[in-house]
């Protein structure tokens, strides 16, 4: 919502190189993606590896990372309300609160993504847990009809595919 805000014109003429800026374009770019990145290598893991994540820990990397990410960004907005600018060294006192709280929350973050990195490692080098052909239950396609992990040559002819996007058995190589 803070883009409404931004694209009306009156208001964007006080919020205009303050911090509320940096706050809006930072909460769109990092949950709109490093959390689609993240996203998609936990759906992927499995496929790539042959084997389970946990996703308990899976779990708890999402959440934490939800959280630390509003501690963040959420308090930048009220530095750029307060008349922050953007594009400085240093700052008034006065915003020392606001900034050592995104600090913090910038920190932590970060040091969530360790849990991820372990998440990564684990599956791959630990991970007692086979994935199965079709790990998740809406994952339709060609990709989640052959083994976890796929084989180097998938098809040794083009599959035959009917309209429900189901794979003849006698296609599939193995």
């Amino acid at each position: 919502l803070s883009g409404l805000m931004l694209a009306i014109t009156a208001a964007d003429f006080q919020y205009h190189d303050t911090y509320f800026v940096v706050a809006h374009f930072h909460y769109v770019l990092v949950p709109g993606s490093v959390f689609a990145l993240m996203a998609g290598t936990y759906y992927w893991l499995p496929k790539w590896c042959g084997k389970m994540y946990s996703e308990r820990w899976g779990k708890i990397h999402f959440w934490l990372s939800a959280v630390f990410v509003n501690i963040l960004f959420f308090p930048q907005h009220y530095l750029g309300l307060a008349g922050m600018p953007r594009r400085i060294p240093d700052y008034s006192p006065q915003f020392a609160d606001f900034n050592m709280i995104s600090s913090i929350g910038g920190f932590l973050f970060g040091a969530t993504q360790l849990i991820f990195a372990g998440v990564i490692v684990h599956c791959i080098f630990a991970s007692k847990t086979k994935a199965r052909r079709r790990v998740w239950e809406s994952a339709i396609g060609l990709e989640w009809t052959v083994p976890s992990p796929a084989p180097y040559h998938t098809f040794s002819e083009p599959p035959d595919i009917d309209e429900n996007m189901v794979v003849h058995a006698h296609e599939i190589s193995h």
